[in-house]
């Protein structure tokens, strides 16, 4: 491709992902986006085909300029205050981008970008360090499920119904609700638990709910090193197993 046909692209994109933002309703004509871009309707087609194509495009910019944060980032040696921090900085970006976390989380964008499922693969590798500390109740996989989940529903209202949600600690509330569910009792206070206290803590709750933290823990552990004592069939099956009970969910 010649320099001047990606500057050309690149124009175009800068373009649309600028008056995305600023539109009062999130939406651009295709017309609007060739007067600002100084191009003809042929060159907005020839490089992203139709409107779809441009708005896709315009999502993958978004992520894009989303994961320059997550890519940055070092992990710290506590992945709980990283999963903290991860949440704050995801609704920060929706507050700070709203027109485009709309549509970078549009149900119209029937294949999610790459950049998308590069930022959840760095959810679950944060609450797979965490699941290798004990700090996890269940499968990383499924919690990041979750943790995504809840963390694009709260900030898809934020943005969309401003005057409904106003309340300023709200994305933190359910953070904090979420990561309850998440992450064990141990690994959400600040506070020490003494052994005595933790085999009180397992009495009381009983084998059906310190079961998938336990499994989960395991899991993670046989991952980071394997045993050789296994064969590549027995592992496969015992990793089967632990996960099962990872996901089991206490009656």
């Amino acid at each position: 491709m010649s320099t001047s046909v990606s500057s050309t692209k690149a124009r175009i994109l800068e373009v649309a992902a600028e008056l995305v933002a600023n539109s009062p309703d999130g939406d651009v004509s295709t017309r609007a986006v060739c007067e600002a871009a100084g191009v003809g309707a042929p060159a907005l087609y020839r490089h992203f085909g139709d409107k779809e194509g441009l708005l896709s495009a315009v999502v993958d910019h978004g992520y894009e300029k989303y994961l320059t944060t997550k890519r940055s980032r070092r992990p710290g040696t506590d992945p709980i205050q990283d999963l903290r921090d991860g949440w704050d900085t995801h609704t920060d970006f929706a507050l700070r981008n709203p027109n485009l976390y709309r549509l970078m989380n549009s149900p119209a964008m029937r294949t999610p970008p790459a950049a998308a499922l590069e930022s959840h693969r760095i959810l679950t590798a944060d609450l797979r360090r965490a699941a290798e500390q004990g700090k996890l109740r269940l499968a990383p996989e499924l919690a990041a499920q979750m943790i995504m989940s809840a963390n694009v529903g709260v900030s898809l209202m934020l943005v969309s119904r401003p005057t409904t949600f106003t309340d300023e600690t709200l994305s933190r509330r359910i953070r904090d609700a979420v990561h309850a569910v998440v992450f064990t009792p141990e690994a959400m206070g600040p506070e020490t638990t003494s052994a005595d206290d933790e085999e009180a803590r397992a009495e009381e709750a009983g084998a059906e709910e310190v079961l998938p933290a336990t499994a989960t823990h395991l899991a993670a552990l046989l991952r980071r090193t394997p045993r050789p004592d296994f064969t590549p069939g027995e592992s496969a099956l015992l990793g089967e197993w632990l996960d099962r009970l990872s996901n089991t969910t206490p009656e």
